[in-house]
């Protein structure tokens, strides 16, 4: 019986990557709801937790919270309302 092994991943195999013909406005609005998914499921995880594993949750939700002001006001700059 022969043993069938797949080839071994190439040395230029992308597990993610962005388009290159992405505009900055649609980068911004996916980073910034990308982040709203980390914010909620932070808040989420910090109600399960206690003592430092909840002050530690919270601050990583506070610095997506920061992360995502910083998005917020640059897709200001990128396309004012």
């Amino acid at each position: 019986m022969k043993k069938i092994t797949p080839n071994p991943p190439s040395n230029d195999s992308v597990l993610f990557s962005v388009t290159p013909d992405a505009d900055v406005e649609t980068l911004l609005a996916n980073a910034s709801e990308t982040l709203s998914s980390a914010r909620e499921m932070a808040v989420a995880l910090a109600f399960d937790l206690e003592g430092p594993q909840r002050s530690l949750v919270l601050a990583i939700h506070q610095l997506v919270e920061m992360s995502g002001l910083l998005i917020d006001r640059a897709l200001e700059h990128v396309s004012p309302a």
